[in-house]
């Protein structure tokens, strides 16, 4: 399922370093309203603007946008690789090397060396911009800046960039930390996974994609309003670890009172909030809905929008709604087939409950991602005491992307802070009786 505009309002191998791009490319990718209609631009400008910037543009008194003064205190070091570096450790992109293609372009497998053991390579994935014109390119900047100064245990990790302008044009890359478990979507698809996801690590996925929002929405003194969250930008590590990855749609959230950001309509159809189609006024609470539809998925194993389907089951939430009731024999039925039976149904539940507050119409009457988060903790913990073990594929599927491992965490406030960081529960009790499902 793939991200596009909707346009009706009703609806070598030695490491170099450079420090990331500046923070006022950040305010002005993430915080423009308008979208670009013209696609001729000549992109040698692009470079220019891009070597260009720097954070004195930005004003921290300009009205109705937020002060960046404090991004730069948090931005880190990016590698800066050369395009013929990143040539050489894709076999020159090689097709056998190809792990996965999405809008933004074909990602590749390669192997640098490691900045801290010159004797070691790692794997990393090498996404190439192959879009052309400017909103391409302000995608690429949003991300290299997004991911050069938010850092967090459940955010894709961003390694380093290319960006160089030579004969065949502007070469625009991002190197990323290799995922050896795909994404979420490839799993809930039969046709690529023979093993289904157990019902523990969905739940303990789903914590991990409600951390990393809670993060970007509440866990900074600036918002950040993720806008493509779905199943297919949900990375797993080795450890069945989720990830958000791909924020070249991300936008700096509403500042100085204001409700929502204005802004053309973008994202993927079956995830996007309706008041956000209808009116193009985008606020956290997008993103609430979207979670709650990526919460039927897991419940599922169906995508928000399939036509292969029969013609009333082709709208997952649809079908779904039509299966809420009193009778478990009825819910039961919306549980993915592929697990077998091998659930807890009170879960599934519990779990679904917290999927409708999310899906409230009403944007205000949604919970906040630190809610979320709160209901999906109390949910694990109880899960997990009734779980012995779990089983998982012996080796990774090997096939596409990225993601960090544990980052460090800049939340510090009391609770909040052991959710957000995953640490061990040390208290889980109190945890669990932060928030009451019934209520």
């Amino acid at each position: 399922m793939k991200c596009f505009p909707f346009y009706s309002w009703d609806t070598t191998d030695g490491p170099k370093s450079k420090s990331v791009l500046s923070s006022s490319t950040l305010a002005s990718t993430l915080t423009d309203r308008d979208e670009v209609n013209s696609q001729n631009t000549n992109e040698r400008k692009f470079s220019d603007a891009f070597n260009s910037q720097n954070i004195s543009d930005i004003s921290s008194g300009m009205p109705g946008r937020l002060s960046f003064s404090c991004l730069s205190q948090r931005s880190k070091i990016l590698r800066v690789f050369s395009h013929e570096e990143l040539k050489l450790s894709t076999k020159s992109f090689s097709r056998s090397l190809m792990i996965g293609e999405g809008g933004f372009g074909p990602v590749h497998k390669g192997s640098i060396l490691d900045i801290d053991d010159s004797n070691k390579r790692i794997d990393v994935a090498v996404k190439q911009l192959s879009q052309r014109g400017l909103q391409g390119h302000k995608e690429w900047v949003t991300e290299v800046n997004l991911l050069g100064i938010v850092e967090h245990q459940n955010l894709v990790k961003l390694i380093g960039y290319c960006f160089e302008d030579n004969e065949r044009g502007i070469e625009r890359l991002l190197v990323y930390e290799y995922m050896p478990n795909r994404s979420v979507q490839d799993h809930l698809s039969s046709r690529f996974s023979l093993n289904p996801i157990p019902w523990i690590i969905r739940l303990r996925i789903a914590q991990d994609a409600a951390r990393g929002l809670a993060y970007l929405h509440e866990g900074m003194d600036f918002q950040i309003i993720f806008r493509d969250f779905k199943s297919s930008n949900i990375l797993l590590d080795e450890q069945w670890h989720a990830k958000l990855s791909d924020f070249g749609l991300a936008r700096l959230g509403p500042a100085n009172g204001a409700g929502h950001v204005s802004t053309a309509v973008v994202g993927t159809i079956g995830y996007a909030a309706p008041e956000y189609i209808q009116t193009g006024h985008l606020t956290s609470k997008s993103d609430v809905w979207s979670y709650g539809v990526f919460l039927y998925e897991l419940i599922t194993g169906r995508r928000p929008l399939d036509r292969s389907k029969p013609k009333q089951e082709q709208n997952m939430l649809d079908w779904v709604r039509s299966h809420l009731s009193a009778d478990m024999k009825r819910f039961e039925k919306i549980l993915d087939p592929r697990l077998e039976g091998r659930y807890s149904l009170k879960s599934a539940q519990r779990l679904a409950a917290i999927a409708n507050k999310c899906l409230a119409r009403q944007a205000k009457k949604r919970p906040t991602m630190t809610d979320v988060l709160v209901m999906i903790n109390q949910l694990l913990v109880e899960e997990e005491e009734e779980t012995e073990t779990i089983e998982m594929p012996e080796t990774p599927l090997e096939e596409i992307i990225v993601v960090s491992e544990g980052a460090r965490e800049v939340i510090n406030r009391g609770l909040l802070r052991l959710m957000f960081c995953g640490s061990s529960y040390t208290s889980r009790k109190q945890i669990a009786g932060v928030a009451n499902l019934d209520e």
